[in-house]
């Protein structure tokens, strides 16, 4: 047994998992798991720098995550970085800053080395499941990218594409950095012909429609199955392992880009952080569904972080 800790910073978020890991059984037994809305690639896609605001509340989350590290007592951290500061002409701030806090370089990892971790973090504890047929294609959509897998026990193919929530709202969604509220049918058709486009580049590389299990990710993804539930708050036991069918996400997304920021923002299981952000999420994940013909989207709540901390044991 091991004790590990890992950080996943991302676009929109950063995320903190400590756990026992025991390799020999395949156990990962959480003792510390959070997430901190930072927009670390808030005005990336047209600035291509990391603003100053951003990287300040990044670290303020690094500082909490480094007092929770060091109060569980882990052996072991890695810390990966995914889109947002792999395009950054400043990322060497962001590097600077989070060895000054945690003692450890922050990995800016490749998109396929992220969709590994992914893949390893949600398919894991998947076998033998009722009605979990493979191959499973894992699709983790995050702020600034989204992530296609699909493997047996193995991956076979992956790709990572451009599109997430954070970068698709603010190249269709918004003018002058404000989100439209609602926004207009231009805005979502423009929005959808770049989701259709990144779809078509995935489908070079990764076999989407031979997956027999969608598998999503990621906050966008948990969230449509808490507003598909109605949970009266965000309930991590009630979305892991959920299912949510094509149906039901195709209308929560017609609800969520037809609705005004007080509407969403009253969503009861909706994170304040994702209020602006989870239409053009939400719209990713109907795309690749028409794509796929999937029938339904199983949750997970082990993704991308459960990988990591998989690969320091």
């Amino acid at each position: 047994m091991t004790r590990v800790a890992a950080v996943d910073c991302g676009t929109n978020s950063i995320r903190l998992l400590v756990a026992d890991a025991d390799p020999a059984t395949g156990e990962l037994t959480d003792l510390d798991r959070r997430m901190t809305i930072v927009r670390l690639g808030q005005g990336v896609d047209r600035t291509g720098r990391l603003a100053p605001e951003a990287l300040e509340r990044t670290f303020a989350a690094c500082r909490e995550y480094a007092d929770a590290i060091e109060r569980h007592g882990a052996e072991k951290l890695r810390f990966v970085a995914t889109s947002a500061s792999r395009d950054a002409e400043n990322r060497d701030d962001f590097v600077r800053g989070v060895v000054d806090i945690l003692g450890v370089e922050p990995e800016v990892i490749t998109g396929d080395q992220e969709a590994e971790f992914s893949f390893t973090g949600a398919t894991k504890e998947l076998t033998g499941r009722s009605g979990l047929a493979r191959p499973y294609l894992v699709v983790d959509i995050g702020g600034g990218s989204t992530e296609f897998v699909v493997g047996d026990d193995h991956v076979r193919a992956a790709r990572s594409v451009d599109v997430g929530c954070v970068r698709m709202t603010e190249r269709h969604l918004a003018h002058d950095g404000e989100v439209s509220d609602p926004p207009t049918a231009e805005q979502i058709a423009a929005l959808r012909a770049d989701i259709e486009a990144a779809l078509d580049l995935a489908e070079r590389t990764v076999p989407l429609r031979e997956a027999r299990t969608l598998v999503g990710l990621a906050g966008s993804v948990t969230t449509i199955s808490a507003i598909a539930q109605d949970l009266p708050e965000y309930d991590s036991t009630r979305i892991h392992h959920s299912r949510v069918s094509a149906a039901r996400v195709r209308e929560i997304t017609e609800r969520l880009l037809r609705s005004t920021h007080p509407e969403r923002a009253a969503i009861p299981s909706l994170h304040p952080g994702r209020v602006d952000v989870i239409g053009a999420g939400a719209l990713v994940l109907l795309a690749i569904m028409e794509r796929t013909g999937a029938r339904e989207v199983v949750v997970s709540e082990h993704d991308i972080l459960d990988g990591i901390a998989w690969s320091v044991a």
